[in-house]
């Protein structure tokens, strides 16, 4: 069972919101808040695994609130619903730690769907993010590191830390970096879609990275994809 913790400031939004979690089997809908810091109490009681997170609220906002939590250490997955396809909310949701963006203009399929990937400990990173979070990253991080064979950064003036990814590991990440999921990894390698959040998972723990989408922003920065 994932539990879902909502929070927007519009009752009538969370109404509908958990009418739509609460009718799929397998989802269980916890908790409602109406502003962030109430969210941040809440994630904080109710360890829900995943938070469907509105942006623009009063007393304290959804990428505030999503700092906090995440900084907090606590397991769950925050998933950003906003009606704004505006660069400066992505970004700034993803850098506050939020594993997932999803516009309110999605339908219902698309928020269970969302709600479920992060559920399982995946990241939401369709691939028309994955290039906007690139090109942001391509502009700032020039020239991009180099990786040896081993993993190893190379290049620039600090020392980096040695990563040792396999040359499975490094194909599956570079997938990663293009925007594929699990199910298109697995597609064009013809392996099992278990095996490759197998290799995932390990990809993750190799880099320290709390989820999909600091992989793919590492993967950018080490000149994959």
């Amino acid at each position: 069972m994932t539990t879902v913790l909502l929070v927007d400031d519009q009752r009538l939004v969370r109404t509908g919101f958990h009418t739509i979690l609460d009718t799929e089997p397998g989802l269980d809908v916890v908790g409602e808040a109406e502003n962030g810091e109430q969210a941040v109490r809440l994630a904080a009681e109710l360890t829900p695994d995943v938070i469907c997170m509105d942006v623009q609220m009063p007393v304290m906002d959804g990428i505030e609130a999503t700092r906090r939590i995440v900084e907090s250490g606590s397991p769950s997955a925050v998933l950003i619903l906003t009606t704004f396809d505006d660069d400066d909310f992505l970004f700034r949701t993803l850098a506050a730690g939020a594993s997932g963006f999803l516009l309110k203009s999605a339908g219902a399929e698309e928020l269970i769907a969302a709600v479920q990937t992060l559920g399982r400990g995946d990241a939401l990173l369709a691939p028309t993010v994955t290039r906007r979070v690139i090109q942001r990253f391509a502009a700032t991080q020039q020239p991009r590191e180099r990786v040896d064979d081993a993993g190893t950064a190379m290049g620039g003036n600090a020392p980096q830390p040695t990563v040792h990814l396999t040359p499975r590991e490094r194909e599956i990440l570079g997938h990663m970096a293009s925007g594929a999921n699990n199910a298109e990894i697995a597609a064009e390698l013809v392996v099992g879609e278990s095996t490759i959040k197998t290799h995932v998972s390990n990809i993750l723990m190799k880099l320290d990275a709390r989820d999909r989408i600091q992989a793919v922003i590492w993967a950018h920065r080490h000149g994959f994809g």
